[in-house]
């Protein structure tokens, strides 16, 4: 692709934003799309969001499961930007309307307290750059009508981010066994899903690590202050106006998210012509 192409293909996503039409799938649209065109994809968003005013505050990985890398025939996750507007309150109404296909996926979220720069990062040096470790809740959406998503199609769509609600129970990285780490998914209730820490590329760290070694090999500093999700712990569950989810965490408490049906604010603007 050149890059007219992809900066129209970045105008229809950020387009999707605004409308809550979904899109047909990119790589239906554009046949020869390939990796690295779905990068700058992505980084065409992005950059006209900072532009806008917008600011990065972490980064999310995207298809650690297993169960995920062979539905979308791939061998090693993706990753997407997490901005400042993503970040919701716990127990805070949530408008559903803000989004398009909203799921919900509970995730071990890490705080960096130092700057965290690949190629080369080991996990050693990842578990040294952590503060701390928080539960979470990644809201994750799509762009892609119907989530008929492959792998460059979830790239281009910022790695199919929407929204995180971070626990407040800060624990120390090195007091609870990642790998480990059980988890229970409640929606209004009920329990939709369980997991453990393990199912992230055999361990959160892992995912971190990954993470930091790939944006460096872009140039791309993980920063101090920022919040990395590492990938879910469970399969992601759909969400309804009215909804309330809460995963909990051995060792690492809970977080809870609340949707409601209120109007959000204005979405991001697209690419200008």
């Amino acid at each position: 692709m050149d890059d007219l192409t992809r900066s129209e293909a970045a105008r229809a996503l950020l387009k999707a934003y605004e409308t809550r039409e979904p899109i047909e799938p990119l790589t239906s649209t554009y046949i020869d799309l390939t990796l690295e065109d779905a990068y700058a994809i992505q980084l065409k968003q992005i950059d006209e969001l900072l532009a806008g005013g917008r600011t990065i505050k972490g980064h999310k990985v995207g298809l650690t499961s297993a169960a995920m890398q062979r539905l979308l025939g791939v061998s090693e996750p993706d990753y997407g930007h997490l901005l400042d507007d993503f970040f919701y309150l716990e127990h805070m109404p949530i408008p559903v309307d803000r989004f398009l296909q909203p799921r919900v996926e509970p995730e071990v979220a890490f705080v960096l307290k130092r700057p965290l720069r690949g190629p080369g990062v080991t996990v050693h040096e990842a578990l040294a750059a952590v503060d701390f470790v928080l539960p979470a809740l990644e809201l994750v959406d799509s762009r892609i009508r119907d989530w008929k998503i492959g792998l460059f199609d979830t790239i281009a769509d910022n790695a199919s981010s929407g929204a995180v609600v971070l626990g407040s129970t800060p624990t120390d990285v090195s007091a609870v066994d990642l790998r480990l780490a059980g988890a229970t998914f409640h929606r209004n209730g009920q329990v939709v899903g369980t997991g453990a820490g393990g199912a992230v590329l055999g361990s959160p760290l892992n995912s971190l690590v990954w993470l930091a070694n790939t944006v460096g090999a872009r140039g791309v500093t993980l920063e101090a202050g920022h919040v990395v999700l590492p990938g879910a712990v469970c399969a992601m569950v759909p969400v309804a106006p009215g909804d309330t989810f809460t995963a909990t965490f051995a060792g690492l408490g809970s977080v809870t998210a609340r949707f409601s049906t209120t109007s959000s604010p204005s979405s991001p603007s697209s690419i200008k012509e």
